[in-house]
């Protein structure tokens, strides 16, 4: 197979040679950030493989690259030389070209943390000069509460899970990079309450995707369907009673079929309502254990201005504006306008909290707000970027909690906030997506004035 390039110096098209389908017998070096090992062919070209582990020797075939890329993707399909930390994949459909959703189904738990703790430990020092000591972190991965399980066991923490349907209404889950579809009969690191749905089960003729979603804080089930262009929705009849919504083909928009617009989650003795717009986290541990890492590192005092900023449905402007007292004030602002709906109408109680709708980068400077006692943030993957670390440095916050799911976006901030004069005073990173690369951290930062 070959590909079309264009010559920088004669403008022409000049053919380059794929890759693709080439092995190579390479031996694995370290981890890389995204669930997969670098390795090198003989010719001294980058592979980025997946499905190995550090310091095996195995056969790697390439997915995706040509001759003059910078670098290849494989997948190792002989496993020459194991690791000790390899175990065989408790999930029948993960492995090279199949499904996608997770990353190290063939790694130990206690080393899949390891592997997440390297990744941060490798972004910190790349991207901000910190080492782990420099950032308040004693360089572990902690698991969630109940999810210390042994090897061949896996956690079945997926509250949300969106399934693909193929063109004969089989369910399955995409492979990765691709929009293929392979076909399974479960998911292993879907909630029980995800699974006893059996959505898999069933054939959904005329159905693109159906996501399913098991509320943690209630007994709410809800399903979310999106058609094939022209498709109808089927009679939805499954093992556990569900509210139905569909995705207009249009628009992109939910709307409610039958049942409730929203679920119900409870975290830090409160409830909330998460409509399909709005943001909860995915782990059934994840909101409980992000709030108290919050709390315990911003240890709010009564009076206190607080900012929540990407605050989705205002779960940590609630455990703020409990903690602030009556003389207090906490400020959100979130972008998702049914997020916003959402978080106003749990805080409805809370006299002295606001919800703003918006992008934080416009909606901060509009506040006239000059200076604040505690911010949160909770960017999405990307993260907050230079322009608005650097508005919220000068707010001069005796503390900051960020809350980052990808460890490059955080650390790129982290760099960002000491530009502006903060410090990290503690990192913590918790094992919230077991089986994936995914891993989220929680950095509280101080003013280096302060710190010195």
């Amino acid at each position: 197979m070959q590909n079309e390039s264009t010559s920088p110096q004669t403008g022409e098209a000049q053919t380059v040679e794929s890759l693709v389908g080439r092995e190579y017998e390479v031996e694995v070096g370290p981890v890389a950030h995204g669930g997969h090992c670098i390795a090198r062919t003989a010719e001294g070209q980058v592979l980025f493989v997946r499905h190995t582990l550090p310091g095996e020797k195995v056969i790697a075939k390439v997915t995706d690259g040509a001759a003059d890329s910078r670098f290849l993707r494989a997948d190792a399909v002989q496993i020459i030389e194991a690791s000790k930390d390899r175990v065989k994949a408790p999930c029948p459909f993960a492995g090279p070209g199949k499904c996608g959703g997770c990353d190290w189904q063939h790694a130990k738990p206690g080393a899949q943390r390891r592997l997440k703790g390297e990744v941060i430990a490798e972004q910190l020092q790349h991207l901000a000069g910190l080492t782990p000591e420099e950032a308040g972190w004693d360089g572990t991965v902690v698991p969630a509460e109940g999810d210390k399980l042994p090897p061949g066991e896996v956690p079945a923490w997926r509250t949300r899970v969106q399934y693909a349907i193929d063109e004969d209404g089989r369910v399955g889950l995409r492979k990765h990079r691709s929009h293929d579809i392979e076909i399974i009969d479960q998911c292993l690191i879907a909630a029980p309450g995800v699974s006893e749905l059996g959505i898999e089960k069933q054939d959904w003729p005329q159905m693109a995707t159906v996501e399913a979603i098991a509320a943690t804080g209630s007994n709410d089930r809800q399903v979310i369907l999106t058609p094939r262009t022209g498709g109808r929705l089927p009679l939805v009849e499954l093992d556990k009673p569900v509210s139905v919504l569909r995705v207009d083909e249009h628009d992109g928009g939910v709307h409610r079929v039958h049942g409730r617009g929203f679920v119900r989650e409870r975290a830090d003795d409160r409830t909330y309502r998460v409509g399909s717009g709005g943001f909860w986290q995915v782990h059934p541990q994840a909101a409980y254990t992000l709030v108290k890492a919050v709390m315990q590192g911003l240890m709010p005092r009564k009076g206190e201005m607080a900012l929540d900023l990407y605050c989705g449905v205002g779960l940590f402007a609630g455990s703020l504006a409990e903690r602030l007292g009556d003389k207090g004030a906490v400020l959100g602002i979130e972008s998702g306008k049914r997020a916003v709906e959402d978080a106003r109408h749990n805080l409805k109680d809370l006299e002295r909290v606001r919800i703003e709708h918006g992008k934080v980068d416009q909606i901060l400077p509009r506040t006239g707000i000059t200076e604040a006692d505690l911010i949160v943030l909770d960017p999405p993957r990307a993260g907050a970027g230079k322009q608005t670390v650097k508005r919220l440095a000068a707010l001069g916050a005796r503390r900051i909690a960020y809350v980052a799911c990808d460890p490059a976006a955080l650390a790129r901030d982290l760099a960002y906030f000491a530009e502006g004069g903060y410090k990290v005073r503690t990192l913590r990173a918790f094992d919230l997506f077991p089986m994936t690369h995914h891993v989220e951290c929680v950095a509280i930062l101080e003013p280096i004035a302060k710190a010195a």
